[in-house]
């Protein structure tokens, strides 16, 4: 991190400002080389200045410099921010020019890995930069701000302090027996105090699954035979026509993705092959997939015919749904009654070629999704998948202690396995890390981020 940085902070393309950002020991040298107004060299920290960037003797463009000195700045180094208009031919001339005079090309992420680097922030206050770049809809933009202020740092951290106190209390029993004003921790002690934190893990698990929903969205797989109007229900729930309609059975071969708002949960939408018996070996395929999808979905929209009985595909299909979380989606309810509906559960009854009662599936997956009651909830959830997994290692690792205890492990033994816990806690925050974690997770963010 010796090196100066530079990379455009802003979107690719024609707008009214672009942003160029630099930062590193030479950021404030560098850019005052190609700035014409050399009086900002020696200016004070968080002050703007006018002036053109300059190629030689000629004028690239009328600028606006912002100087941010270390260490109150986001990389905790130097940084200039150059406010340039938004041409690409200007921002690409003004980053060139960059690295010219000295200037490395950013690599995407780099400024926040630098954050971190440099103790600015922690990984969950990186992740949460990411999700709110990315975020789709209020409450995952609430989400992420918890994230990016701290919120879900300190609950790590109160975790780990936790449990620093428990190994604190083993380690002064151990090593200064003969004290007799210190707390005795007995083996009970410690399993009541593991089992408390148990709980805690537990919960910040079972709700960070909202955070995940609310963030990520619900994968939603719409399964059904063929001809039950699966692409005609995608294309009506997202408003245009993205898959393909016809009477020919086997129309739709592979799965069509298509992404659906509803509030503030997002449906990342799956119209699947029809699930049939059949001899062409593309659509076969298609069906596999199809039979996939129902183990990895969140939710399955499952679509049947209002004029038609329960056939054997939809009686396998409904058998592959148990345990699942699904809504029976029972189409075509403008022709003739023919279904036995008496043993489906969580139906709704649509028309998708007249658009009745589409909007009832939004309401309903918003009352399985309980979003009413995590819209009123204290939103400090862990949403990537990286800190979630390492959450879930440390439940059952725990779990194990806790297990040992009963069965009369040493005390000594016990303390080393907490202090792994304690230290896998610490991954989470990002007190420990290895470079390839780090680079595999930065990879993600955008260019000038």
């Amino acid at each position: 991190m010796d090196d100066t940085i530079a990379a455009i902070s802003t979107s690719q393309g024609v707008g009214a400002i672009s942003i160029i950002r630099v930062s590193g020991e030479e950021a404030i040298e560098i850019v005052s080389k190609i700035f014409s107004n050399k009086n900002f060299h020696n200016a004070s920290s968080h002050t703007i200045h006018y002036g053109y960037i300059m190629d030689g003797l000629e004028k690239v463009d009328e600028v606006l410099v912002t100087i941010m000195r270390a260490p109150k700045t986001f990389t905790k180094e130097d940084i200039v921010e150059i406010n340039a208009h938004g041409s690409i031919v200007t921002t690409d001339k003004i980053l060139e020019l960059l690295l010219v005079n000295g200037c490395r090309l950013a690599e995407p992420g780099e400024f926040t890995k630098r954050a971190f680097l440099n103790g600015r922030i922690d990984l969950t206050e990186a992740e949460g930069i990411m999700d709110l770049i990315n975020s789709k809809t209020d409450i995952s933009r609430k989400i992420a701000l918890n994230q990016v202020g701290g919120k879900v740092s300190d609950m790590i951290r109160n975790l780990r302090d936790e449990l620093a106190g428990i190994i604190a209390n083993i380690e002064v029993n151990i090593d200064y027996p003969e004290y007799e004003d210190i707390e005795e921790i007995t083996i009970d002690k410690i399993n009541s105090n593991l089992s408390e934190l148990e709980k805690k893990i537990d919960k910040i698990l079972t709700e960070s699954k909202n955070g995940e929903v609310l963030t990520n969205g619900i994968k939603t797989a719409i399964i059904g035979k063929p001809n039950v109007g699966k692409s005609s229900l995608l294309n009506r729930l997202i408003g245009e026509e993205k898959a393909i309609v016809t009477d020919v059975k086997g129309t739709t071969r592979d799965s069509v993705e298509a992404t659906l708002r509803i509030d503030n949960l997002i449906l990342n939408l799956i119209d699947t092959a029809g699930i049939r018996d059949t001899n062409d070996l593309v659509e076969s395929i298609g069906v596999d997939k199809s039979i996939k999808f129902i183990n990895q979905a969140d939710l399955i929209l499952f679509v049947v015919n209002y004029n038609e009985k329960l056939s054997e595909e939809d009686k396998l299909i409904l058998s592959k749904l148990r345990g699942k979380n699904y809504i029976t989606v029972v189409n075509k309810c403008d022709l003739e009654k023919k279904i036995d509906d008496s043993n489906l559960e969580n139906v709704i009854y649509v028309s998708a070629l007249n658009d009745v009662n589409i909007d009832e599936i939004g309401k309903k997956i918003k009352e399985m999704f309980n979003l009413e009651k995590i819209e009123t909830t204290d939103l400090t959830y862990l949403t990537s998948a990286r800190s979630l997994s390492i959450l879930r290692k440390v439940l059952d690792s725990v779990k194990n202690v806790r297990k040992g205890i009963e069965e009369n492990y040493p005390i000594d033994m016990v303390e080393i396995d907490l202090k792994d816990i304690w230290n896998l806690l610490g991954e989470i925050i990002g007190e420990s890390y290895d470079e390839e974690l780090l680079d595999q997770l930065f990879s993600r963010f955008c260019v000038g981020k």
